[in-house]
């Protein structure tokens, strides 16, 4: 059974950092290209940052460049982004998926930016 267990989520004031997590299960995670993705009410899941099968093929919009990094953990099937000088407008649900978003989504982890 895929599942996708997103975590590290929480309220920071602008300009302060989160780790999230994201544990997966039940598929062949080191063989997929893994992403991160967020959604805000009443918009889609827009992706924020992609990595390749051996972690060192990293892809971010050019709105979180520089301040998102997405790494992953192969042995342990866990997938991290780093987000750091966060804004406002980063508030959203954070979640992860495969690349093409196949996989059953998880809850995801909410993310609260205050000014």
């Amino acid at each position: 059974q895929v599942r996708l267990v997103e975590s590290g989520g929480g309220s920071v004031q602008s300009g302060g950092s989160l780790r999230l997590s994201c544990a997966a299960s039940g598929f062949l995670f080191s063989y997929t290209v893994m992403s991160w993705y967020r959604q805000t009410p009443g918009h889609e899941r827009d992706m924020v940052a992609s990595e390749s099968v051996t972690g060192d093929g990293a892809n971010y919009p050019d709105s979180v460049k520089g301040r998102f990094t997405i790494s992953r953990d192969n042995a342990e099937n866990i997938l991290y982004l780093q987000i750091d000088s966060l804004k406002p407008e980063d508030t959203a649900v954070y979640y992860c998926n495969s690349l093409r978003a196949t996989l059953p989504w998880g809850q995801g982890t909410q993310v609260t930016v205050s000014a």
